[in-house]
């Protein structure tokens, strides 16, 4: 089979190489890979700027944005030939965890997990893959063409379940919503709002093509410009900022709704130093009873909403995320962003 691969911290080693047949072990599910999701950790892990292969291995399986078709499954599995698949990115740490032990494995307190296609476990960027059982979820066979959407549907997932949770320390009733960054991320974040009858409102910096027209074909609204002056039209009683933008991320921080909830979903780069009101920030999340989190990754239970949310979305509306789709033999294309991408895709079958 082909696979895509890096050494991970060697730059320029991103490769297509071909790579024995994997053999599914007890309880595993064998897949034919089906389509890969390209997103900036692929990008990073191909700069060389982190990535770890398996123990004994020179290169790593990317990719952890998966589709795949079972071709074998074991008995009693709940999966058979034909079933549309994705698998699961994160491993539970080996000691484990009281977090990991209890199968909130997104939430492990000591770093010791692994993650398929990023950390110590070959990726499913290949022609076949194979995953357990219990790291396996079936999808509605209506999403084959953006089934692929269902890993980063859970960070959302995960972010909406949260913010719920975190609400329902008092009275909650959120009207108003915005996301910050009209991503694959910030418009999974839209789209799930929509459909929970919020107000969204979608802040980004382009002005024309693909993304303004997602945000509007969803109902929501689109913005450009300040965080500052979006925020004074509508107050928002939920911010998901999905940049990592380090100025928004602070300008995020002071202005929800009292008793606002700001959940952080981008990653900002170490080293910038910014200018801050620390004063004024504390003060208004202090005296507005605010809250500010962060979420990363998903378990099972977000794997499943997600699958829920994709299968109630308009089908056009999220095969319209994928902007581009590239086969693996030109996958170093799909690595390279272009001016107009929403989400690139690698199709990984042939012909």
């Amino acid at each position: 089979m082909r696979a895509l691969t890096v050494r991970p911290g060697e730059k320029d080693s991103l490769a297509v190489v071909d790579m024995p047949d994997p053999v599914p072990g007890d309880g595993e599910v064998l897949a034919e890979g089906l389509a890969l999701g390209i997103c900036g950790t692929d990008r990073e892990i191909a700069a060389a700027e982190y990535g770890w292969a398996p123990p004994g291995a020179e290169r790593l399986v990317l990719g952890h944005e998966s589709l795949g078709r079972v071709r074998s499954a074991p008995e009693g599995s709940g999966f058979a030939r034909g079933d549309l698949i994705v698998g699961v990115v994160r491993r539970p740490d080996p000691v484990p965890c009281p977090a990991c032990a209890h199968g909130e494995f997104d939430m492990c307190r000591n770093g010791r997990y692994t993650e398929r296609g990023i950390k110590e476990i070959h990726g499913y960027g290949s022609e076949l893959w194979t995953v357990e059982a219990g790291y396996a979820v079936k999808l509605d066979p209506a999403l084959e063409r953006v089934g692929v959407l269902m890993e980063p549907a859970t960070v959302l997932a995960k972010a909406w379940d949260q913010i719920e949770r975190i609400g329902a320390r008092a009275w909650f009733g959120p009207e108003r919503a915005l996301v910050t960054g009209a991503g694959p991320i910030g418009l999974l974040a839209a789209m799930m709002g929509v459909q929970r009858g919020l107000d969204v409102h979608v802040l980004d910096r382009v002005t024309e093509g693909a993304k303004p027209r997602l945000v509007r074909e969803l109902g929501a609204e689109y913005r450009t410009g300040a965080l500052r002056d979006a925020c004074d039209g509508i107050k928002p009683d939920i911010i998901i900022e999905a940049t990592g933008v380090g100025p928004l991320v602070f300008e995020a921080m002071a202005n929800t709704a009292a008793a606002g909830v700001l959940c952080l979903t981008g990653v900002s780069p170490a080293g910038r130093h910014l200018s801050v009101d620390a004063g004024l920030i504390n003060r208004d999340i202090v005296l507005e009873n605010d809250v500010v989190f962060g979420s990363v990754n998903a378990n099972l239970r977000h794997y499943r909403l997600a699958a829920e949310a994709l299968a109630r979305a308009d089908q056009g509306w999220l095969e319209a995320l994928i902007t581009r789709r590239v086969p693996l033999d030109r996958a170093e294309e799909a690595l390279r962003p272009a001016p107009d991408d929403v989400k690139v895709v690698l199709e990984l079958r042939s012909g």
